[in-house]
């Protein structure tokens, strides 16, 4: 293989029912910065059925260039056809880079797409960049249970590839008037189609996901015992927030695997973020320590908590958030008269 070949950075459009997904714009704008540092462009994949209408919006959010595939076969997602319209598009236009959000999605694509072109994945990145001697991409993620963080490079094969968890990166401020070439790439489905897809059942779910919200009142062991976590939500309802909590809340049962902020659960970047009862161990920090504003109460003044805190609070948060709960609702009260 002669990696001089491979030119560019391609990201990986996640859609589903003709939507979008965040991590996609994000990736857009953290490929616009490493194409860059590369001398190259950013080239969008979009597979799917009829969605060349989504072609402004990509273009919007830093795609240089699209290539779409579009056939029946893509309507709905299903591993086989998606892996092999990749592996056509990777073979066909010989990327240097290749990034997957790390949805479920990404997470069940990029690993056989990796095989099928017989190169390595860096999984759940955290941080992308570029070697400014050799232009190689550097991918940084956690190790070890989140302990050290491994710098990962993959110079002898490509593409160089990578799936970056959701609210990582930044996606970037929208260029209203873009617009790009959108290229149509044929691929042959016959015999890539072995799972017939008879029904897709949906759950309905009211809560908002943490990583959209903009105020977090997060719990931690701190709390005591799972009762306490309605003061949490009190707190929250008076800011207008959502209720989220570290890996220790979840591993005890305390609250569902879904709210939980940290290596091993979501990133967030919230405008405000307030830990109640979290020490701050090195995995929770990965995971919302970007956030605008973070608010720390706990009884341990040494806590690693403080040190990412812009404000702290040495106390314990189940007596403290009752009193901060109340004044909360009566500076909104003030605020509304």
């Amino acid at each position: 293989m002669n990696v001089q070949d491979y030119k560019g950075i391609f990201v990986f459009i996640q859609q589903v029912d003709h939507k979008i997904s965040g991590v996609s714009f994000e990736l857009l704008g953290k490929a616009k910065e490493l194409a860059k540092d590369m001398e190259t462009q950013v080239t969008a994949v979009l597979l799917g059925n009829n969605v060349s209408d989504l072609c402004p919006e990509l273009a919007k959010y830093g795609a240089d260039k699209i290539v779409m595939v579009e056939d029946p076969a893509l309507e709905i997602y299903a591993t086989e056809p998606y892996a092999h319209a990749m592996t056509q598009v990777i073979e066909n236009y010989k990327p240097a880079v290749v990034l997957y959000g790390a949805t479920a999605i990404g997470r069940d694509l990029a690993p056989r797409v990796s095989a099928r072109v017989k190169t390595g994945l860096t999984a759940d990145c955290t941080k992308l960049e570029i070697a400014e001697e050799t232009k190689e991409l550097r991918m940084t993620r956690p190790a070890f249970g989140g302990n050290i963080m491994a710098t990962i490079i993959c110079p002898e094969h490509r593409p160089q590839m990578a799936t970056v968890r959701p609210g990582v990166m930044q996606k970037m401020k929208p260029v209203q008037d873009a617009a790009v070439n959108a290229e149509t790439f044929s691929v042959d489905f016959t015999g890539h189609q072995n799972v017939e897809i008879l029904e897709v059942v949906k759950s309905v779910v009211n809560k908002m996901d943490i990583q959209d919200a903009k105020i977090l009142v997060s719990g931690g062991r701190g709390m005591g015992c799972p009762e306490n976590f309605q003061l949490l939500r009190d707190l929250a309802d008076a800011l207008g927030g959502e209720v989220s909590a570290s890996r220790a809340c979840v591993d005890a049962g305390w609250v569902e695997k879904d709210i939980q902020v940290g290596q091993t659960g979501k990133t967030v970047r919230p405008n405000l973020y307030i830990a109640c009862g979290i020490s701050g161990a090195i995995q929770h920090l990965a995971g919302m320590e970007e956030s605008d504003v973070i608010i720390a109460i706990n009884k341990d003044e040494n806590a690693p908590i403080f040190e990412v805190a812009d404000y702290g609070i040495v106390g314990d948060a189940v007596k403290i958030l009752p009193v901060f709960t109340e004044k909360v609702k009566e500076a909104m009260a003030a605020r509304n008269a």
